[in-house]
């Protein structure tokens, strides 16, 4: 059979700048493969919504594609690929897991291209970062070497817009007093068609004959599954909401858990958005006085820093990271905390973030960071457990994504390779940063009692626990040095000993 080779294409390879001919790229006009593996959805226990949305995003991609597609519905992906193509050879974008390399390098007739979706080659990381263990790959270091080579806001001489490279601080504003929700228009929302009706009907009858299980709910679809989508979500981003991004960045709401964030890391993830078109659509609007600098500049961090790092780090530090446990937690995930069982829960912002993972299979970072990673990292759950929960419960979770925001920044199991200290915080620190605390039956300034704040109890807890290493970091030397002046440290150790695996 003669013609250009097929292009074989994942289900976060849906955009077009994965099949865009080039030197490292497919053959012009290469026929398309797309394989719906059903073995991918019996291995995990995913969200429901998830993968309602990875579904809708590939039969969505086929449907575009038309004639040049070869959609193929099998078992696995090597049952898949015969179906698609038999013996014929076929190119394919390095994958974004492990075992996807493992397997498209393990089948005969497969030519591996070079990554495409990210900013930086593994060469320039790897000149970069030099030999594992050899240096501290810093992100702050990292970020300012992308925005020099992408040429990221920055002044003719080369100096960073506004003279500072990082404006975080100037981004970490509680939301404003008394209001329940931003004063912004809401995030753009997709338009659910028969594509998204069939594969809500498939997902039903998969799962009343057993075949896969899910948590979460699923309905309407509220991220982007096209092309045409993502593009719409960017725009609107763009113009309504990122000039209040940077400020309410950290800042959390009961009742808006948008806030003024893009959730672009969704049709990113799936690789429906190029991160350049986002990051230089935010330049431009920053350029046209539309969005102050900060805004520009948090979400430029965002997905030409940490984004690309962590990206960069799941194929530098090797296989063993996921298995990192420096603070020896090894705690299992508690039911309710496993099957999302939001009612269970008392404490009214867990229960509020767990509801919004339920209903949406996504919240934004604070949440996901200092409520749920906060929680886990306080009563010692086990760090790869947790890793695999962020990947299975969120819709923009890949095994890429959460290894080093989950065992590195969250749970400070590889001892502060990716962060300088471990993100644990009391009650305190909520009540700040959002409005979750004034209806709770817990206060955030107590630590004994009926009406102790578990996070402000566990937070203590986990500082008693860990005080020999948190003495040692000049970042946490006060916090262990706090133990000293605390009342009631027995009664609190044995409070937080006796709540054990039980919603708070």
């Amino acid at each position: 059979m003669t013609g250009p080779r097929p292009h074989w294409v994942f289900a976060d390879q849906l955009g077009p700048h994965f099949l865009a001919p080039g030197e490292d790229g497919p053959d012009q006009d290469a026929p398309v493969v797309l394989i719906e593996a059903r073995s991918v959805l019996r291995r995990r226990r995913f969200h429901r919504a998830k993968a309602h949305l990875v579904l809708s995003a590939l039969r969505h991609a086929a449907d575009a594609l038309g004639e040049r597609a070869r959609y193929v519905q099998a078992d696995t992906y090597r049952e898949g690929l015969a179906k698609a193509v038999g013996r014929r050879r076929v190119t394919v974008c390095h994958p974004t897991s492990r075992a996807a390399l493992g397997l498209v390098q393990d089948l005969p007739r497969v030519t591996v291209l070079p990554p495409r979706g990210f900013l930086v080659p593994f060469a320039d990381f790897r000149r970069w970062a030099g030999a594992p263990g050899e240096r501290r790959l810093l992100l702050e270091d990292f970020y300012h070497r992308v925005r020099r080579a992408e040429h990221l806001l920055l002044e003719p001489d080369g100096t960073p817009a506004g003279g500072r490279w990082n404006l975080d601080r100037d981004n970490r504003q509680p939301p404003p007093k008394g209001a329940a929700t931003l004063p912004l228009p809401p995030p753009s929302e997709p338009q659910e068609d028969e594509i998204d009706r069939q594969v809500r009907a498939d997902l039903d009858r998969w799962e009343r004959t057993g075949e896969v299980a899910f948590t979460g709910r699923d309905g309407p679809r509220r991220f982007a599954a096209t092309r045409a989508e993502a593009e719409r979500t960017l725009t609107h981003f763009v113009s309504h909401r990122l000039a209040d991004f940077g400020r309410y960045e950290d800042a959390m709401l009961h009742a808006d858990p948008w806030m003024a964030h893009s959730a672009l890391s969704v049709p990113l993830n799936l690789g429906l958005l190029d991160p350049g078109e986002c990051v230089r659509a935010a330049e431009t609007a920053y350029r046209a006085g539309q969005v102050p600098l900060n805004s520009a500049e948090g979400f430029v961090r965002q997905v030409a820093g940490w984004r690309e790092y962590v990206w960069q780090l799941y194929w530098h530090l090797g296989a063993d990271y996921r298995d990192a446990n420096r603070l020896g937690h090894h705690e299992p995930l508690p039911p309710w905390f496993r099957d999302l069982d939001a009612e269970a829960v008392t404490a009214r912002c867990l229960a509020g973030v767990l509801a919004e993972v339920r209903d949406h299979g996504w919240v934004h970072h604070i949440p996901r960071l200092m409520v749920l990673g906060n929680w886990a990292l306080q009563h010692g759950w086990d760090p790869r457990e947790l890793t695999d929960w962020f990947h299975r419960s969120f819709v923009d979770g890949y095994d890429w994504v959460m290894a080093a925001n989950v065992i590195g920044m969250s749970q400070y199991a590889d001892g502060g390779l990716v962060t300088t200290k471990p993100y644990a915080a009391g009650g305190a620190y909520l009540h700040r940063m959002g409005d979750h605390c004034g209806p709770c039956r817990y206060r955030p300034t107590e630590r004994l009692g009926e009406r102790a704040c578990p996070f402000t109890t566990g937070y203590w807890a986990f500082v008693h626990r860990h005080r020999e290493l948190l003495a040692a970091n000049h970042r946490t030397a006060q916090a262990a040095a706090g133990l000293r002046r605390l009342d009631g440290l027995t009664e609190l150790l044995a409070a937080e000993h006796a709540r054990g695996q039980a919603p708070p």
